[in-house]
C-alpha cells in the first residue's frame, strides 16, 4: 500500500520514522511519501518537504512567513490528490495537520489516520468539531486523553502506548559506550558531571530559552553544562548564543547526552517526558511573551494544572514547572539546585518518574498503531470492493 506522512518538527520526525519501520515489517510492499526528516529519509520513500522549511512557532514568524506557509500548504494538498495514498497519517503538528485533513476529507476519499493525536485538551479545544468530521482514526501516546476525547466528547480514540518509553528503554538495552568514551569522543571534561540544557528543536524556542539556561546555571562550578543541538539548526545559530560561555554543545546525540547527565534543564514538549524515562532530575523552563498576561491565563484559562508531559500523565507535580512570569534567573537556578545530588527534590522526583513508568507501560507504540492503519486500510478497500 500508499503512505502519505507529514511531520512538522524533529521528534515527529523520529516517532513518524519508527512507525514507517514498523509498516514496513507488517506491508513489505509498503511505499512511502511524506513532509518530514532525515530520519524518515533513512528509512526511505519520496520527501516532498523536510520538516525544518515548514517549522514556524510564535506570532511573528509565522506572520513572516505566511507566504511560505500557505505555499507549502498548497503544494501539500496538491501532492496528496496527485499520489493518492492509501492512507494519509499525520503526526501531531495541528495547525498545518488539521488543514490538510479538512482539505482531503472534502476532496477525496483518502482515509485520515492520525498518529499522536492534537493536545487539544491544553488548549484549542474547539478543534474537537475539526478532528471528528475531518479524521477516520486517531492514536494516543498518552493514556489520560482515552477520557478527553471519550468520555467529554465522545471520539473514539486508542492509546497504542507512548513511543518515547519504548525508544528510550530501547536505546539503554543496547548503548555500550562508556561515560569516560562520551566525555571523549565530544571533548569533554572527564571530572565534571553534566548538566544538560535542552533548549528545544526550534530556533524561536532556542533563542528564547538558552539565554537564560545558560545565565541560570553559570554558579555551578562543579559542573559542565552541555546542550543538545538540533538536527534542524546550524552550528552558527548557537554560536551566537554561546560565545563566552563556558557550555559546550553535542549534535544529534540528546539520548546518549541524558544517559550521561546529572541534572537537566528542559523546554517543554517531549524532551521533558525522554528526560523522565532516563531518570535525570530536571526543571521544566520556557519562556512566553507578556508573561504577566500568560501567567495568569496559564492559572485561569488553560484547561490543564500542568504543562509538562512528566506532571500530566502523573496527575501530579513531579518536576517544576516555570513558564512564563515564573521563567526567572532565581527560580531556575534555585530549582536546578534542589535537584542535584544529595539535595532534598532528587529522591522525590525519581520516584515521581516511576509512578509515570507504570502508566505509560512498555507498549510498541508504533507497531500497535502500524497494525491498526493497515487493517483499517485493508477492511476500507474490502468493503468498497463488495459494495
Amino acid at each position: 500500500m500508499k503512505y502519505y506522512l507529514i511531520v512538522g518538527e524533529a521528534s515527529g520526525d523520529l516517532h513518524a520514522a519508527n512507525l514507517m519501520k514498523a509498516i514496513q515489517y507488517c506491508d513489505a510492499q509498503a511505499e512511502f511519501r511524506f513532509i518530514g526528516g532525515d530520519m524518515m529519509s533513512a528509512v526511505g520513500g519520496t520527501c516532498l518537504r523536510h520538516y525544518k522549511e515548514m517549522a514556524y512557532m510564535g506570532f511573528v514568524p509565522v506572520l513572516l512567513h505566511l507566504r511560505t506557509i500557505f505555499t507549502n500548504m498548497d503544494l501539500c494538498k496538491k501532492d496528496i490528490v496527485q499520489w493518492n495514498p492509501d492512507v494519509l497519517i499525520l503526526v501531531d503538528y495541528p495547525g498545518f495537520n488539521l488543514s490538510i485533513a479538512k482539505y482531503i476529507k472534502k476532496n477525496t476519499k483518502i482515509p485520515v489516520h492520525y498518529y499522536i493525536s492534537p493536545k487539544i485538551w491544553a488548549w484549542k479545544e474547539y478543534r474537537i468539531k475539526n478532528i471528528k468530521r475531518d479524521v477516520d482514526q486517531l492514536y494516543s501516546i498518552l493514556p489520560f486523553e482515552k477520557d478527553f476525547y471519550e468520555k467529554k466528547h465522545g471520539y473514539k480514540i486508542t492509546y497504542v502506548g507512548n513511543p518515547t518509553a519504548m525508544e528510550v528503554k530501547e536505546f539503554k538495552q543496547d548503548y555500550k559506550e562508556s561515560r569516560e568514551e562520551f566525555l571523549q569522543r565530544n571533548n569533554l571534561e572527564q571530572g565534571k558531571p553534566i548538566i544538560a540544557l535542552l533548549a528545544g528543536s526550534r530556533k524561536q524556542e532556542i533563542k528564547d530559552n538558552l539565554p537564560m539556561m545558560l545565565k541560570a546555571t553559570k554558579d555551578f562550578a562543579d559542573y559542565q553544562m552541555v546542550v543538545a543541538g538540533s538536527p534542524g539548526i546550524s552550528k552558527g545559530y548557537y554560536d551566537s548564543f554561546m560565545q563566552g560561555q563556558s557550555a559546550k554543545i553535542v549534535y544529534n546525540e540528546t539520548y546518549p547526552l541524558l544517559y550521561h547527565s546529572t541534572a537537566a534543564l528542559v523546554t517543554s514538549g517531549t524532551a521533558t517526558l525522554e528526560t523522565a524515562m532516563f531518570g535525570v532530575p530536571q526543571v521544566v523552563c520556557y519562556k512566553t511573551p507578556l508573561p504577566k498576561i500568560i501567567g495568569w491565563a496559564k492559572r485561569h484559562i488553560l484547561k490543564v494544572k500542568y504543562i509538562s508531559l512528566v506532571n500530566l500523565i502523573a496527575d501530579d507535580k513531579v518536576v517544576e514547572e516555570l513558564v512564563a512570569d515564573t521563567f526567572q534567573f532565581d527560580m531556575i537556578r534555585g530549582s536546578l539546585y534542589n535537584i542535584l545530588p544529595s539535595k532534598p527534590l532528587r529522591q522525590p522526583m525519581l520516584d515521581g518518574y516511576k509512578i509515570v513508568q507504570e502508566r505509560l507501560g512498555y507498549h510498541d507504540a508504533p507497531l500497535n498503531a502500524a497494525r491498526l492503519i493497515i487493517s483499517h486500510c485493508a477492511a476500507k478497500q474490502h468493503n468498497e470492493v463488495d459494495s
